[in-house]
């Protein structure tokens, strides 16, 4: 049946496209602080089973298999897959910028009151002193800076701590923690950088940095997203020629069609 064929690469350019708008999200976000690559899941549709012939089969031999026909009506997109591997880290100087090496995240408090996480650790102060995310967002930790401060440290293990100026002596600001889950792929993107926890995440686990599997802070640095250029046009080059063949299916099927009502009349 022609319509068949045509509503199945119908379909098939439909989840190409969702492919290609995926990979365009990648290459966005090719110098977005902390970004994670992500990938389209695709899965195969139903199948309709057509009766086929069972002449020569015969009754008296029950366990004798006839062969069936099944014809199958497209694919569809069901998952979207993030890639959380390491970002390669990119030196900035700033004492605030902290990457983290290795897994976890930093924690973050939004405006309701809950927790959202992110690798982004390109850090500043808010009015009041309080370390921040560039939307403004605080640290869950709560670290706040003094006015008179000269330097300010932040070692692998997350602790914080201020030089201050005249003879105050270095202080303690806080602990950074951090937090990790049993399934990363299961966080859900949030924009600006976040992401939430979800039934598939798990709950967070939470620890001290470069201790129990948990990475290393580096001040002074920056994990740059792990979008991978080259690898992201190869997925849009085999996008482009699958989304191409689908479309010369339609062409076909209509040319088929054009031909078969030719014969009728």
């Amino acid at each position: 049946m022609p319509t068949r064929a045509l509503s199945t690469a119908a379909l098939g350019m439909s989840a190409q496209q969702k492919k290609v708008d995926n990979i365009a999200n990648n290459l966005a976000n090719v110098n977005t602080t902390g970004f994670k690559r992500s990938s389209i899941a695709f899965q195969d549709l139903f199948y309709q089973n057509i009766e086929v012939s069972k002449r020569g089969h015969s009754e008296n031999e029950p366990g004798r298999s006839v062969a069936r026909l099944q014809m199958g009506h497209g694919a569809k997109p069901v998952a979207t897959v993030r890639n959380f591997s390491q970002g390669s880290l990119m030196e900035t100087s700033n004492p605030l910028n902290i990457a983290i090496n290795g897994s976890g995240f930093l924690q973050v408090e939004m405006p309701d009151g809950s927790i959202a996480y992110t690798r982004d650790g390109n850090l500043g102060l808010d009015s009041s002193g309080r370390v921040v995310t560039q939307s403004g967002l605080p640290l869950a930790d709560f670290i706040e800076v003094p006015e008179n401060v000269q330097g300010i440290n932040i070692s692998k293990e997350g602790l914080v701590t201020a030089t201050l100026s005249g003879d105050g002596g270095i202080v303690d600001l806080g602990q950074i923690e951090l937090a990790k889950f049993v399934n990363t792929s299961g966080l859900s993107a949030m924009g600006d950088n976040l992401y939430s926890r979800t039934e598939a995440s798990g709950l967070p686990i939470f620890g001290l940095p470069a201790s129990e599997g948990f990475g290393g802070l580096e001040q002074g640095f920056l994990e740059q997203s792990n979008v991978d250029i080259v690898s992201e046009m190869v997925n849009l080059i085999q996008a482009q020629r699958a989304y191409e063949t689908n479309s010369k299916m339609v062409q076909t099927t209509e040319d088929l069609m054009a031909l078969t009502n030719s014969i009728k009349r």
